[in-house]
């Protein structure tokens, strides 16, 4: 087999090894059967809810398995016909081979993403918010431009955006705001983006024109419904009210109708703002507290599987998940996976599936990536 084909199949076989460890192949090929003979169970349907569920799971582990088992069938077809190719030395036949053994390739990867994506929430839509850190105007400036990255990102997968609390700097920016990102696998990609994010460049607030580090975190968290029970005992609960304020003022309400909770026992705090209804916004913060609460469950989950935990700190210096340099050069650096790129503007535009994809193999791999910031 020549490099480049070798070369082509050593990256398939690491992307379907990537996806069985994840699925827990054996595990996944007996939970497959399970579900298609519950999808045969007349009664599964007396229960429709549960039955979705069902079907929900059993769509999302045939596609993945589905996946596996036909890329290793066509990945040997290919590897025959180069073989026949070179045995009878003609060069169409190896060419052809090859270049099938390249979009398989290609395929595999983004198949191993999809496949990644099936964790307990991850279909779920998503929680984002973003908190300016320490630094004034420049953090807060900062803050907003992650706040219209990700909703450029949501807008390229043809996702939906609500904002349902936003707070203004006092300059320019903001302190803080939380989207609802609505959308298939919306939580499955988004959740690699929790934690700080660092921007370095020339201030545009700085009349001198020096360089500046600016801190802003992201935390992302599913969004649930009913079917997931989450008890909240009311004297764990400090509810209090204020006035909305909606971006460029447009939308300020006249009555305290923006509701904060804040979770005693746990210091979790969720706000919402979004409707006109002080009640309605209550039940949107509450369903908000529940998700919280659930995703810091699956983070404990998450955890004990890999024997580690990874928990929100302060933001600033030495946390940071990712690295935005506009000055002196133009770099965007993953400091979890390695990942580059060199088109700064185009990830501030939503350009994050790269990024994304690496952080989401990393969690699988357990590949640890020492990265030197060179800022």
């Amino acid at each position: 087999m020549r490099a480049e084909g070798q070369a082509n199949i050593d990256r398939i076989e690491a992307s379907l090894a990537l996806v069985r460890k994840f699925l827990d192949w054996d595990r996944a090929l007996r939970r497959l059967d399970e579900l298609n003979a519950r999808v045969e169970d007349p009664k599964l349907w007396d229960n429709p809810k549960q039955a979705e569920a069902v079907m929900r799971e059993r769509r999302r582990l045939d596609a993945a398995v589905g996946a596996v088992k036909q890329i290793s069938r066509e990945m040997a077809d290919a590897v025959e016909f180069v073989e026949m190719g070179e045995a009878e030395g003609d060069e169409a036949i190896v060419g052809e081979g090859l270049q099938s053994l390249q979009a398989l390739a290609e395929r595999a990867d983004e198949d191993k993403v999809q496949a990644l994506l099936a964790g307990e929430a991850d279909a779920n839509d998503a929680y984002l918010e973003v908190h300016a850190g320490a630094g004034g105007t420049e953090s807060q400036d900062w803050a907003e431009m992650l706040q219209r990255m990700y909703t450029r990102w949501a807008e390229r997968h043809g996702y939906k955006v609500d904002l349902v609390d936003y707070h203004a700097g006092e300059q320019a920016g903001i302190k803080s705001a939380t989207l609802m990102i609505r959308g298939e696998n919306a939580y499955g990609y988004a959740k690699t983006e929790s934690g700080v994010h660092r921007l370095v460049r020339i201030s545009p607030y700085d009349s001198s024109a020096r360089r500046h580090t600016s801190f802003s975190s992201v935390w992302v968290y599913p969004v649930i419904d009913d079917s997931f029970e989450i008890d909240i005992n009311p004297a764990d609960l400090k509810i209090d009210t204020y006035r909305a304020s909606g971006a460029g003022g447009q939308h300020i309400n006249t009555t305290d109708s923006a509701v904060r909770i804040t979770h005693v026992p746990s210091g979790i705090i969720v706000a919402s703002q979004q409707d006109r209804s002080q009640h309605k916004n209550r039940d949107i913060a509450m369903n908000m507290l529940k998700a919280r609460l659930y995703e810091a469950e699956l983070a404990k989950r998450e955890a004990a599987a890999s024997g580690e935990y990874a928990a929100k700190t302060e933001i600033g210096w030495g946390h940071q998940i990712r690295s935005y340099v506009l000055q002196p050069y133009q770099q965007v650096k993953d400091l979890r996976t390695g990942h580059v790129s060199t088109n700064p503007g185009e990830v501030l535009d939503g350009a994050l599936d790269p990024f994304m994809a690496a952080a989401l193999s990393a969690r699988v791999s357990g590949e640890k990536v020492v990265v030197e910031d060179d800022d």
